[in-house]
């Protein structure tokens, strides 16, 4: 057994939140990258990012145009947007005014802040969101391509808060600004996640909806805190207050995949990191994640990536030319 793996937890009694193990397994850090002011007639039109996007309405009203979508989407003051695709997209005070390329206006404006027209009658916060290029993925591909939280949702009371705090730290410079502002983001994106998360049950079954079921929480917690460890149905039935039958039935349901299967998959997400990041030798991973041999590790871990792990391993490390 590995003395100590940045993988493993020593105790299941220790307090693990899946979700923000997941956060912390991509490596997700949150930016804000800049901002505009607008009065009168504008719009501005923005190219697919190649990042997930983040905006906040700071103040005033727009017109969201966004690629694909049927309609326009009207944000008020304090609405949040992600956008987790390559689709263009216009904010604009009415959606008939012709747009002007975003990208050019802040080429002219100062620290990627803007004016448009007269007046300041809006104001928009922008931002993205850096995922680790390999593991952050497993996020990536969980998250709807958009979402749309307004400010009059219950979720969205500490939106307000934060905006306010990234507008002061913008504003004044005081030290540690950089950091702060840093920190600030990351809690603008935890939030929109959570809100996101409160409306669960009309997710589709998969990881996200899973993160945010409260009867789940307790299984997923031991799962997280030792994955190594051999968890049977009935352990995790129990720490749910499920019977068996009803415990498998209902986490098939929200997650889309049984407890066994939950269990290799984050197994194999946490063998990949550290065969790409690591140089331990296959056995001691094996044995790290609770496989009594390495046969038994490298036919689990091929028949989810379809590859052996030297094999794997040797793919993940190749330079990319």
């Amino acid at each position: 057994m590995l003395e100590s793996t940045f993988y493993l937890r020593d105790s299941t009694k220790m307090h693990t939140d899946p979700f923000s193990e997941i956060l912390k397994f991509a490596d997700a850090e949150s930016l804000v990258t800049g901002g505009f002011t607008a009065g009168g007639d504008w719009a501005l039109h923005f190219p697919p990012p190649d990042k997930i996007k983040f905006f906040a309405i700071v103040k005033g009203s727009c017109w969201v145009i966004l690629e694909g979508h049927p309609a326009p989407i009207h944000f008020n003051t304090g609405d949040v947007g992600l956008l987790n695709a390559k689709r263009a997209f216009t904010v604009a005070s009415s959606p008939e005014i012709q747009p002007l390329d975003a990208m050019r206006v802040f080429k002219t404006g100062k620290r990627n802040y803007a004016a448009l027209g007269e007046g300041k009658e809006f104001e928009y916060m922008g931002g993205h969101v850096l995922l680790d290029p390999n593991r952050g993925q497993m996020l990536a591909q969980v998250l709807p391509q958009w979402i749309h939280i307004p400010a009059v949702s219950p979720q969205a009371a500490s939106f307000r808060w934060l905006l306010d705090r990234l507008i002061a730290e913008r504003e004044t410079a005081q030290p540690g600004t950089q950091l702060a502002s840093a920190q600030l983001s990351q809690l603008l994106f935890i939030q929109i996640l959570r809100a996101h998360l409160q409306t669960s049950s009309s997710l589709p079954a998969g990881l996200l909806r899973a993160l945010g079921d409260t009867r789940l929480a307790p299984a997923l917690q031991l799962i997280h805190a030792n994955p190594a460890h051999g968890w049977h149905l009935e352990d995790l039935a129990k720490s749910c207050a499920m019977s068996r039958t009803t415990f498998a039935q209902y986490f098939r349901t929200v997650s889309g995949m049984t407890p066994v299967a939950y269990l290799t998959q984050w197994r194999m997400r946490l063998a990949e990191k550290a065969l790409r990041e690591r140089g331990d030798q296959i056995a001691m991973v094996a044995r790290s994640l609770g496989y009594t041999s390495e046969s038994a590790f490298s036919n689990a871990f091929k028949r989810e990536t379809g590859l052996s792990p030297k094999a794997w391993r040797t793919a993940a490390r190749r330079p990319v030319s």
